[in-house]
């Protein structure tokens, strides 16, 4: 009882203690954290001046003696930061290029001063000049149940070496700008073992952990600015040369905003959403591409994952000079990527707007740790971009759609993966700032969406489908590890298949998510052996008596199958027969050789492992098969080529 009293109060406390303002939505989350800011941008010096008052909810069994705030913008602040170590280069050469974010003063709930309590330090990797990670240390514990209130005033320099985050010009991408939570987590929870703050340094490559929040936000600045954001418009006042936005978003990991004179704003509406596009004005042969990619996304999620929960989603091209914030999400706030020209068979745009919208579901709505674990978002969204491109676009030119030359989505994550000369060096067991030789965007990007949709060729299209629906269903609003997701697979796939695919799917991510190796059938051969009648007086005479011929011949025929990789998966063998007849076979694919052997009348014209390419993995389609009439494989190898030199244009910008 004591236990129910106690889930109950911090349940419920975040209601008693927002600001009585306007609900939007009903909650979502539990509401852990709020952030009511007033912030005024200093388009001259690029500096955002900001008053916060914030809190965090303690709805652990622990008694917390400190919190930790991120403090990202300071990644920009010295190449010493661990930020520029991981990523070699400047954040600039003279003051007005560099970003940081400083601490005015800080009280808590009482008037306390806590500025003697400040305390920089770096968890991951102890770098004394990083000063990412902020400890205030609290005048009284927090016990189970109690709220901390921090009161800040604090002023970020937005850098110009726009990474996410910055200026160029007049041109403003507002991004991790404030003192934030980190997530508090309990011993035994998920990520924690031991309990307490998850507050990881900003790091090249990787991205964000946070609670979902509640936050109310004003913006002030000049009045010939267009202003968007990731929440929803409640006010806007005009003095004679400043306007202030007034701003509310509820259920949401992160605020983000964005500014520019150039901006045109176009809106739509999809069902319940209202949906908002700024765009510079000479690219607006690009709006309804866009709308409609976004429109795409909505409806196939919410059809195969779940609800979209927010009545609003603001999405942001940026121009050429803001390109450094392209490609980048903040759940209810995205950016894509577009240019004046973009011709209608590249799907470039469509594919960014996609993969950034889907971040709305996979970090946003299921709130996974993207430091620690980036597979479960940048993975699984890239494996629903590419369902949802080929879906739209074309399942075989979701990416590129010439006459003479076609791209599929699909096929642009597999070829990334198979071109990794280091898809075998590192697991997905490792922090991901610690992957090493670049591997990073391969490991989190295309051998997670490759290994999906391998699962899926075994599963099945509907049983993945509703994976992911109970997946939505159980951990909405929550914070998921990869852990909890393979449970999840488990689940639903022994409750639809029961054993057909053994105890559980276990094998299968020790070997793909969590495993080195590689995944390579082959044919290595097939043989057509005659078998000659027998032959002699008796058989002569009978073949007079009922003319036949003592010539005719049956055949032995041997399938002969090998395994090249560690990986074992299971397989299907499609037989073809001279007479047009065909045999379609299973393999466990454990042995590393397999032989189907056949007798009769008919010869094997040819062999292919996994006809329908459900095993993504497989590292060499092209020893699948074979056959007396062989595939152009030199062409084979020219598209390949041409489909990695693609994925590395768009990585740029997507990663």
């Amino acid at each position: 009882m004591k236990k129910l009293l106690f889930v109950l109060i911090w349940s419920f406390l975040p209601l008693y203690i927002l600001p009585a303002q306007i609900v939007l939505n009903k909650q979502f989350s539990n509401r852990l954290t709020y952030y009511k800011i007033d912030a005024t941008l200093d388009v001259t010096s690029k500096i955002v001046k900001g008053e916060m008052t914030a809190y965090w909810v303690n709805n652990s069994f622990d008694r917390v003696t400190d919190v930790q705030l991120h403090m990202y913008l300071n990644a920009f602040s010295s190449n010493k930061s661990t930020f520029y170590k991981e990523s070699g280069g400047d954040p600039g050469n003279k003051e007005s290029d560099y970003g940081w974010i400083d601490i005015i003063n800080i009280t808590d709930r009482e008037g306390t001063d806590l500025i003697s309590m400040l305390q920089y330090i770096s968890p991951d990797d102890g770098n004394p000049d990083d000063k990412t990670v902020l400890r205030i240390d609290l005048p009284d514990a927090a016990e189970p149940g109690d709220t901390v209130f921090l009161n800040v005033n604090f002023e970020s320099k937005l850098p110009s070496r726009m990474i996410r985050t910055g200026y160029s010009d007049d041109y403003f991408f507002v991004a991790q700008w404030f003192p934030k939570f980190g997530v508090y987590e309990p011993a035994g929870m998920r990520y924690s073992t031991k309990g307490g703050w998850n507050c990881h340094q900003f790091h090249a490559h990787s991205e964000f952990y946070s609670n979902h929040s509640v936050y109310d936000v004003k913006i002030t600045l000049p009045k010939e600015y267009v202003v968007g954001s990731g929440g929803l418009l409640l006010d806007e006042t005009e003095s004679v040369d400043s306007k202030t936005l007034t701003y509310r978003a509820e259920d949401i990991v992160d605020f983000a905003w964005t500014a520019w004179p150039g901006y045109a704003v176009y809106t739509d509406q999809w069902k319940h959403v209202k949906i908002t596009l700024l765009i510079p004005s000479e690219r607006k042969n690009q709006v309804a591409r866009q709308f409609q990619a976004v429109k795409n996304a909505l409806e196939y999620l919410e059809s195969n994952v779940g609800p979209y929960p927010w009545p609003h989603l603001t999405f942001v091209d940026p121009p050429s000079k803001g390109s450094g914030a392209g490609g980048m999400e903040y759940t209810t706030i995205f950016t894509s990527a577009s240019s004046f020209i973009m011709p209608s068979f590249l799907h470039m745009p469509e594919m960014v707007t996609i993969h950034e919208f889907g971040h709305s579901y996979f970090m946003g709505i299921i709130a996974s740790n993207e430091s620690e674990e980036p597979w479960l978002d940048e993975g699984i969204n890239s494996f629903w971009e590419a369902r949802i491109m080929d879906h739209y676009y074309g399942k075989n030119s979701g990416m590129l759609d010439l006459p003479f030359f076609k791209i599929a989505d699909k096929s642009m994550s597999r070829t990334s993966y198979l071109s990794s000369g280091s898809r075998q060096v590192i697991s997905n067991n490792e922090y991901s700032w610690n992957y090493p030789h670049g591997t990073y965007g391969m490991m989190s990007y295309m051998k997670s969406a490759t290994w999906l949709y391998t699962l899926m060729g075994i599963v099945g299209e509907e049983t993945t489908n509703e994976i992911f629906r109970e997946y939505y269903r159980k951990w909405a609003f929550r914070h998921p590890s990869g852990k909890d997701f393979v449970s999840v697979v488990n689940e639903v796939v022994k409750r639809i298949h029961g054993d057909k695919f053994g105890p559980d799917m276990n094998w299968f991510f020790d070997q793909t998510l969590y495993g080195t190796g590689i995944c390579d059938y082959k044919v290595s051969d097939f043989t057509n052996s005659k078998i000659q009648k027998p032959v002699g007086r008796s058989e002569l005479k009978d073949s007079i008596e009922n003319k036949t011929s003592v010539a005719d011949s049956l055949y032995n025929c041997v399938v002969q199958l090998e395994r090249i990789g560690e990986i074992m998966l299971p397989v299907e063998v499609l037989v073809h027969f001279s007479d047009g007849n065909e045999v379609r076979e299973t393999w466990d694919g454990k042995s590393r050789f397999k032989d189907f052997t056949y007798t009769g009348t008919r010869k094997i014209a040819w062999v292919k492992i996994d006809p329908e390419y459900k095993i993504t993995m497989d590292i060499n389609y092209i020893n699948n098969s074979l056959t007396d009439d062989p595939d152009p494989v030199p062409l084979r190898r020219m598209t390949n080529k041409l489909i990695t030199y693609l994925q590395f244009l768009i990585s740029i910008i997507t990663l």
